[in-house]
């Protein structure tokens, strides 16, 4: 994955007037994207469970003690839920905004990583709606601790979103799970780039502390989790492709073929020398004696030996026989 997210040759620093409204518009896609994607509430169930009986036939279960635990003590369940409603929304941005500001080398890399992940997701979240744990039947041993804690937070009882917005969000969209890939994103981020030895080990232990999150709280199953690590994994290995992609769009749109650079380049030089230059390659310097300028040719029309600069061109021997030519009294056949 680091090999795939190697940042790709740039050659100029991002613009935040240009990085602004093109973030802006691809989260503004997926919020609308997610909300229209709404599967039926019964297939959302039936994925629900059938991730559970998977977990149970590989011997998983960690949603459950987790979740009594959240349940049973508010120090935790209370502090679980305000990170699970506000974290991505906070540490995703700043990790995006520390990129572009102290990284700037592989903040291109880095936000097409996070934007190819994320509508990953979203296509995960159209093939296969999912209901979470806390909207189970009670049957199934979850309990929903935004529902319990909601009169401690700003949240609802219906969902993460503000009170009285629940019906504003797709709550059967959890596989897979963007809060791990997302934390996962800033992780690898943190880890890699951070110089400072707490920098990294908040890479570490952010996307884990998500985990425990999601799970706990009842939000996400550990495969919801998995998958969002997976997700992560495919848009890291996009990157390279997608950059190679809106590169070449860009230039055509420009007009310009990544190959004709070099020949415009050219072109407007040579075009750029006044007219009135002489196309003398010697400038008005002098060559010495016996040299000859690379590449030089005469016409039949010159004489041998012509003058370059004021200075006759051949050895000895050709300037006698040209000053000889030139005397009068010469003979005819000399001159």
């Amino acid at each position: 994955m680091p090999h795939a997210i190697a940042p790709p040759a740039t050659g100029h620093r991002p613009r935040w007037w240009t990085e602004l409204p093109l973030i802006a518009v691809m989260y503004a896609l997926y919020s609308v994207g997610r909300l229209l994607v709404r599967g039926d509430v019964s297939t959302a169930v039936d994925h629900g469970l059938a991730i559970l009986r998977l977990e149970q036939a590989l011997y998983l279960n960690a949603e459950h003690p987790l979740n009594r635990l959240f349940t049973s003590t508010p120090a935790l369940g209370i502090p679980a839920d305000f990170a699970y409603a506000s974290l991505h929304y906070l540490v995703t941005p700043a990790v995006l905004i520390w990129m572009f500001r102290r990284r700037s080398t592989a903040y291109r890399a880095a936000r097409v990583w996070l934007m190819n992940s994320t509508l990953l997701g979203l296509v995960g979240f159209t093939l296969v709606p999912t209901c979470p744990p806390r909207l189970l039947d009670a049957g199934h041993g979850f309990v929903d601790t935004m529902a319990q804690y909601s009169a401690y937070g700003w949240w609802g009882a219906g969902a993460s979103a503000p009170r009285g917005l629940s019906g504003m969000t797709n709550q059967y969209a959890a596989m897979p799970s963007l809060h791990v890939g997302w934390s996962l994103w800033c992780g690898i981020l943190l880890w890699r780039h951070g110089r400072h030895p707490l920098i990294r080990a908040a890479g570490i232990a952010y996307p884990l502390i998500t985990t425990i999150v999601v799970m706990g709280t009842a939000n996400h199953y550990f495969l919801d989790a998995v998958a969002g690590a997976a997700v992560m994994g495919l848009g890291a290995l996009l990157v390279k492709p997608v950059v190679r992609l809106a590169d070449r769009v860009k230039a055509r749109l420009a007009g310009v073929l990544p190959t004709g650079r070099k020949q415009a380049g050219t072109s407007t030089a040579a075009a750029s020398i006044p007219a009135t230059v002489s196309p003398d390659v010697s400038a008005g310097c002098k060559t010495s004696t016996g040299e000859r300028i690379p590449g030089q040719r005469t016409t039949s029309a010159d004489p041998p030996g012509p003058a370059v600069g004021g200075t006759t061109v051949g050895g000895p021997a050709a300037r006698d026989a040209a000053d000889t030519a030139a005397s009068d009294d010469a003979p005819a056949a000399a001159r």
